[in-house]
């Protein structure tokens, strides 16, 4: 099992990987959230070549600049109003427990982050990846497209990842969008095996 975990918990951000395998070496971008975007905007520029792009459960939201520009204003204080008091962190720990099936600490870390970042860096973040339109159909040669995708979000989403890339290669999974990252070891390891199987250079 290749020891992603540290690198994914509570970030949700796209990072480069290079998996040296005994068979030889593979190129690869993985996403989740924001980070998906960015993987999918990677693929089809074609001057940095990669042999797999992943994609962790995304939701690939897009919008228009008005509906964009309203929904980050209001995800902000979503984000942000459990920093203000005792009770309202008491309250957001027991919900993302209950949806995530977080534990106590990995809540708490992931309120700690939150609290740590300038609103107005979240409201950009978020305002600017539902401006950032991947474009139908998606294929470049050479490179593999794979998604995890959480059953629980919905075939919208499932039909979202077929409309936006060519035949990717898809692994459905009995979570919450996202859960893997957030979730315990149940959630998390079949996930990491997945991409184990993605890289392998005998796939």
């Amino acid at each position: 099992m290749i020891a992603f975990k540290l690198i994914l918990e509570g970030l949700g951000l796209g990072f480069l990987l290079n998996l040296i395998c005994a068979m030889g070496v593979r190129n690869g971008a993985i996403g989740s959230s924001l980070g998906s975007t960015f993987v999918g905007q990677l693929i089809p520029r074609e001057n940095i070549h990669i042999d797999h792009g992943i994609f962790g459960s995304p939701d690939l939201d897009q919008s228009g600049k008005f509906s964009a520009w309203l929904q980050s204003k209001l995800v902000v204080p979503l984000l942000t109003s459990f920093t203000k008091s005792e009770k309202k962190k008491t309250k957001t720990r027991e919900k993302l427990k209950n949806y995530f099936e977080m534990d106590d600490e990995t809540a708490d870390r992931f309120m700690g982050c939150f609290s740590k970042f300038n609103p107005e860096s979240i409201k950009n973040e978020y305002y600017t990846d539902l401006l950032t339109w991947l474009k139908d159909d998606i294929h470049v040669e050479g490179t593999r497209v794979h998604f995890i995708y959480a059953n629980k979000m919905g075939e919208k989403y499932l039909n979202r990842y077929k409309k936006y890339f060519r035949d990717p290669e898809i692994r459905e999974f009995d979570m919450q969008h996202e859960q893997w990252l957030f979730g315990g070891e149940q959630y998390t390891a079949p996930v990491l095996q997945a991409i184990d199987e993605f890289m392998d250079p005998r796939s």
